[in-house]
């Protein structure tokens, strides 16, 4: 008998990409859709990424390394020293995206029915490479009362177990946006070293901070230098998503040994992405200094177009380029298909992600809704119009 496995079964589809049939739907009916589910920047992508591509002139595309291009990893290198951070191509593995890196580190340092700790809300992707490798994710609530941030270090205290192995976050946050502080970065290394288990910090939005807020890496805490693994991508950092080029950093030797083996086994990371991502690291810092104040006008003119609502309630992020916000609706899954199938305002409509999707926690996120502020200053405008013209027609819309 033909059967799906049960692990097949159990993933959950993306909260980001599923409704993707619902939007080309509506485009088929002639109807505008402003994409804001998906993290997919409209920054050009740096010309140095793009340069080194087209002056790439080998005869043949070779398989690289396993551990990624000697090359790429000395300038990755480079690019940490210039952060304060101290290591060396042997501590680095590069993969295919950041999201290789998170599986290949979870088989890596977990057995099935092991446990890793993150707060929620969390990148929903995080749960599907968990059942992916058999682990299991425990959440610690975050509330958007408090802008999302880090819970007390006794609710992590509360949720170590045995079959606890790591802690997970992702600095700045996706989904929220939230910028852990060197506070809350020291105790989380000192919990680690407490309990002996790892930190995983995703870091893939490093160059994404506001207001002057500085990021505070992992990698830099110290008397933990064993209990840290770092994930890194080039893929937002310089536009370039589509060249699925990750890395796994630290200074375990066993880690990076075994993490190795898993690397070899799916033979090497792309050739052309290395290329591209070895060029892109030469992106000299005033493409950051702009990237960095377009999208805070973009995180502004959303947080205030959605807080002018009534009813609705967005805490102003410090990073990355997502943001939560609390709709007065009564099921985000519901509404975000409305919009897609329902609504349209002159021909136009807006794509949301359901937020309930960035929880493991029954009921938490049905009222809330995850939005990324990829597209330009106008057309954000324009998105903010049509959703304050969508919760007034919204049947399930409730009062608060």
């Amino acid at each position: 008998m033909l059967t799906i496995s049960k692990k097949g079964q159990e993933i959950t589809a993306s909260p980001i990409r599923k409704l993707i049939p619902l939007s080309d739907a509506a485009k088929k009916r002639g109807i505008q859709v402003y994409h804001l589910n998906i993290g997919q920047p409209d920054i050009e992508t740096t010309s140095y990424a793009l340069d080194a591509v087209k002056k790439y002139s080998e005869k043949v595309i070779k398989y690289s390394n396993s551990a990624g291009e000697l090359s790429y990893r000395k300038k990755i290198c480079k690019y940490y020293e210039s952060l304060g951070i101290n290591v060396t191509p042997e501590e680095i593995i590069v993969t295919t995206g950041g999201s290789e890196a998170i599986q290949m580190v979870f088989q890596t340092i977990m057995d099935p029915d092991d446990e890793v700790i993150t707060p929620e809300p969390f990148y929903a992707n995080y749960r599907s490479f968990a059942k992916i490798t058999g682990v299991k994710i425990k959440s610690i609530p975050s509330d958007i009362k408090d802008g999302f941030a880090l819970p007390p270090m006794s609710e992590f205290e509360k949720a170590i177990t045995p079959k606890t192995k790591a802690l997970l976050i992702c600095n700045p946050n996706n989904p929220t946006g939230y910028l852990y502080s060197k506070e809350e970065m020291i105790q989380l290394g000192e919990i680690v070293k407490k309990h002996d288990i790892y930190l995983i910090t995703d870091e893939v939005y490093r160059e994404f901070c506001y207001d002057g807020a500085k990021h505070v890496s992992a990698m830099t805490l110290k008397g933990v230098e064993n209990n840290v693994i770092l994930i890194d991508s080039e893929s937002k950092r310089y536009s370039a998503c589509g060249i699925r080029v990750g890395r796994v950093v630290s200074k375990n030797k066993e880690v990076m040994s075994t993490v190795m083996k898993f690397a070899q086994a799916r033979l090497s990371p792309p050739s052309y992405g290395q290329v591209a991502a070895e060029g892109a690291l030469d992106t000299p810092a005033s493409y950051f200094e702009g990237t960095v104040k377009e999208y805070t006008s973009r995180r502004n003119i959303c947080v205030e177009g959605i807080n002018k609502i009534p009813g609705a309630f967005c805490p102003t992020p410090k990073g990355a380029f997502y943001i939560v916000a609390h709709l007065p609706i009564d099921d985000s899954e519901t509404f975000c298909k409305w919009l897609l199938t329902d609504f349209n305002y002159e021909g136009k409509t807006v794509m949301l992600a359901p937020a309930c999707g960035f929880y493991s926690t029954p009921g938490r996120g049905v009222q809330e809704v995850r939005i990324s502020y990829c597209l330009n200053c106008d057309a954000l405008k324009e998105a903010m119009f049509l959703l304050e013209k969508a919760l007034e027609s919204y049947p399930g819309r409730v009062n608060e």
